[in-house]
């Protein structure tokens, strides 16, 4: 259904239970399609520790690498 901006202003309540009720409604200007109405999902919690066992991280992670230093500073940095 697409609906002007007047008339969706008018009807809003009316707009807000059809989309509830798993209508597809767009919102036009001047007829020009511009926003669609969709019912409000919430945002899921993040799972923190989904890779917890499955990576290993070295015990020289932090070491500094002169070969990487040379490329970056070069010989006399």
């Amino acid at each position: 259904m697409i609906i002007n901006i007047s008339e969706a202003e008018a009807n809003l309540s009316k707009l807000i239970d059809l989309v509830c009720d798993g209508e597809k409604i767009i919102i036009a200007k001047n007829n020009l399609p511009l926003v669609d109405m969709v019912r409000h999902k919430p945002a899921q919690r993040r799972t923190l520790g989904l890779l917890a066992g499955q990576i290993e991280v070295p015990e020289n992670f932090t070491d500094e690498d002169s070969e990487i230093n040379e490329m970056f500073y070069g010989k006399n940095g």
